[in-house]
């Protein structure tokens, strides 16, 4: 895909974006029968086939929207018309649009292609397709097609390994995977199997693995930038690629689901695919647990007690919550190993977010005020919100054991999503900028592609966003 700024006499292709004022101002200038059937309202849209070819007309509503919301119209309108699209110059039409805006349409457009399972067989993704829009220079255009392409990329990524059938994302697979976008990306790959975790004392994160038919892939992806005097991120994605239950079976009845719960390293491997496309001038170590939460002969057990990475042991009370056990050493390991300006985890992790919030927004636990400031900022700019809630102590109480340091649940049926963010405050070795993002109820769930529910991309805006502004 291509953005060109020049003026050519006929496009086969015109995209003209109104919003309803702009409408009333340029009614006037078309057909009597275009006015009998659009009005500029948001997500309207009408096409007018003429002899050179084909105009769409795209409502965006009453005033000019929110940079997110100009993305929701691209998009919707991209998932909708992208079977009628051609592979030819195309003209983008909307002279009170900026440049910032601009670019998010270009996103959205890019992401609305996307159908599972993905393939860059659409004409967006043809070379031979060009966007072009008069407003800006050619060296602009340039910039906002590489970032729209490098976040298409990663959200596409997230969404496409979210949706995958369990079958065709096993551990072995989803790590082969990995090892060759590490070699693409110039990422430095490492990963620990079941004998090296155990020679690391990776406890937590080997309880939920020692059910599996799979070998642990407990996997460490770094993202290096050749500037100097920059900031490290640190990232830890919740990675059980299917989630049984365990020996704490849940509900068959949308038990398909759970392979969705790999929706927090979904997130930070789009992450990091934009990061690398974009050369951003950061550091990025990013650590993804990778298992799954299997029955089996081996299987951890209700009452088992397990001593973690950092040496304090966990009364299991249930095999559900296992999540917080593979990031309880995620978090403990990088940590101890690597020296981060800021550490941030996000998991798809508990039902009790979900209850609270439902898909409205994730929920953001965190230990420095300006960190937590931020990432609200830019969950609200990204409309990928959170929500803050409390890490008090008094919380702490209830995951305390008789006969290990700490229970991975609570017994009360009460603020789990709590529960588990003070759990896993016991892991950070004290590390002063520290969020905890559950994202159960966001990363998952209704889409404009798909019949039932499909991975949203949750988390990759938001993360890629906040890096790069905090660089």
């Amino acid at each position: 895909m291509k953005l060109i700024n020049k003026k050519n006499k006929i496009y086969a292709q015109i995209f003209q974006l109104f919003t309803e004022e702009e409408w009333i101002k340029s009614s006037k200038n078309f057909n009597k029968n275009i006015s009998n059937f659009f009005t500029g309202k948001k997500h309207e849209i009408f096409i007018n086939a003429h002899e050179e070819g084909i105009t769409y007309f795209i409502g965006l509503g009453k005033s000019v929207l929110e940079n997110f919301e100009i993305q929701q119209v691209a998009n919707k309108f991209s998932q909708v018309q992208k079977k009628n699209f051609h592979a030819v110059p195309t003209l983008v039409l909307a002279d009170f649009l900026n440049e910032k805006q601009f670019e998010e349409f270009i996103k959205g457009l890019l992401i609305g292609t996307y159908n599972y399972p993905f393939e860059k067989s659409h004409p967006f993704w043809n070379p031979k397709f060009e966007i072009h829009f008069e407003n800006l220079s050619q060296k602009k255009l340039d910039i906002i097609i590489q970032k729209a392409e490098a976040l298409s990329n990663g959200q596409i990524t997230c969404q496409e390994w979210l949706n995958k059938p369990a079958n065709l994302k096993t551990p072995d697979i989803f790590n082969a995977y990995l090892k060759n976008l590490a070699k693409k990306h110039q990422l430095k790959y490492t990963v620990f199997n079941r004998k090296k975790c155990e020679e690391l004392g990776l406890g937590a994160y080997l309880s939920v693995n020692q059910g599996s038919a799979y070998d642990a892939a407990f996997t460490i992806l770094e993202y290096k930038t050749t500037v100097k005097n920059v900031k490290t991120i640190g990232l830890v994605g919740k990675c059980v690629l299917f989630d049984t239950g365990g020996i704490s079976l849940k509900n068959p009845d949308n038990m398909h689901y759970m392979k969705s719960d790999m929706g927090g390293a979904t997130a930070v491997l789009g992450t990091l695919i934009y990061a690398s496309e974009m050369k951003l001038p950061v550091n990025i170590t990013a650590i993804l647990p990778i298992t799954d939460n299997a029955i089996s002969e081996t299987a951890f057990l209700p009452s088992d007690v397990i001593t973690a990475y950092n040496g304090k042991t966990i009364e299991v009370l249930n095999t559900d919550a296992e999540g917080r056990m593979t990031l309880a050493d995620g978090l403990s390991y990088l940590a101890r190993n690597y020296k981060t300006d800021v550490i941030i985890d996000l998991a798809t992790l508990t039902g009790s977010s979900v209850r609270m919030f439902g898909d409205t927004c994730g929920v953001l636990f965190s230990n420095h005020e300006t960190l937590k400031n931020l990432l609200i900022k830019t969950g609200d700019k990204t409309n990928q919100r959170l929500w803050n809630l409390p890490l008090w102590d008094v919380w702490k109480d209830d995951i305390q054991s008789d006969v290990a340091d700490m229970k991975n649940i609570s017994l009360k049926p009460i603020g789990d999503c709590i529960i588990a963010a003070k759990f896993l405050e016991q892991f950070i070795e004290n590390h002063p900028k520290w969020a905890h993002l559950d994202i159960a109820g966001v990363a998952f769930g209704s889409t404009n592609y798909a019949k039932e529910k499909a991975a949203t991309g949750f988390g990759v805006q938001l993360l890629s966003d906040f890096i790069e502004n905090y660089s």
